[in-house]
């Protein structure tokens, strides 16, 4: 036990500071300091506590409120985020917690379901084995089996020095959870320029592709007048007689509307096929 200046010192008194060395972990922050004369005594209760503490996490973890599943069957697509959070100091350790935890949307939920200083064990792993999380270091790295037992239960470890990029790569990584937009992408217009009746097929139009391309498995809209008159997929792509799975802008091209036969001269045809974009964290 060492003073502020680093001087040995026998006891400390109320207010005095002092730093203290032969504890076999970290403590956090807030954490109370208890001195026994016995120690057998202190061993025994620091274990007990231990224990407590331990079936109390476990507890935590596996049972729900009837608000948080009434919350979470409102919400739908509800997902969470579990993240296990080691670091070198507290403050650390602190600041990243609140960074995260800033990073929870309607979407996604982030959990810090342990937090400490010191390096990464094996406990933790097991922990983010049961509780299907993430283990991310800051300044720290696995000690012992930790990074064997990882591999094999292919946990994910992501250590950093730089807090910016731990917060960065954990936005990206919910962006990725997010379930992405379909956004509507047009790929080509093409103008009816005659129509032939077929028996038994239905009408055929002769077409000119204006712009883009018509994919065979497009999605199609007929616009006539500047309105959409009809939305469906295309039954046939042809160029000649042959199929064609594209045809370009300035090329002529038969076109069969699957199910739809009512076409006129003149009518445009828009081919368009959704596209999955990914989502941003608002």
């Amino acid at each position: 036990m060492h003073d502020e200046r680093g001087n040995e010192v026998k006891e400390a008194g109320p207010s005095t500071p002092v730093s203290i060395l032969g504890l076999d972990g970290a403590p956090q922050a807030g954490d109370k300091f208890s001195v026994f004369e016995d120690e057998r005594e202190a061993k025994q209760i620091a274990t007990k506590r231990t224990q407590l503490q331990r079936e109390q996490s476990v507890r935590t973890q596996r049972h729900i409120t009837l608000d948080e599943i009434g919350r979470r069957i409102a919400l739908g697509d509800f997902q969470e985020l579990n993240i296990i959070l080691k670091g070198d100091v507290d403050g650390s350790v602190e600041a990243l917690t609140d960074s995260f935890q800033k990073l929870s949307t309607e979407e996604i939920q982030v959990n810090i379901i342990h937090k400490g200083v010191g390096p990464i064990t094996e406990s933790d792993v097991l922990l983010a084995t049961a509780s299907d999380a993430i283990i991310i270091g800051f300044n720290v790295r696995p000690m012992g089996n930790a990074r064997q037992i990882a591999d094999k239960e292919e946990i994910d470890i992501r250590m950093y020095s730089i807090i910016y990029d731990a917060i960065n790569d954990l936005k990206d990584a919910m962006e990725g959870m997010l379930s992405p937009e379909l956004k509507e992408e047009i790929t080509g217009t093409a103008e009816i320029r005659e129509i032939f009746k077929v028996s038994k097929i239905g009408s055929i139009a002769g077409c000119m592709v204006l712009s883009g391309k018509i994919f065979r498995n497009s999605g199609i809209r007929l616009i006539r007048d500047g309105v959409v008159v009809y939305t469906g997929e295309l039954a046939s792509l042809k160029r000649f007689k042959d199929d064609a799975k594209e045809v370009s802008k300035g090329y002529d091209c038969g076109m069969q509307i699957k199910n739809y036969n009512d076409i006129k001269e003149g009518d445009v045809i828009e081919a368009y096929h959704e596209v999955e974009v990914k989502k941003k964290l608002k």
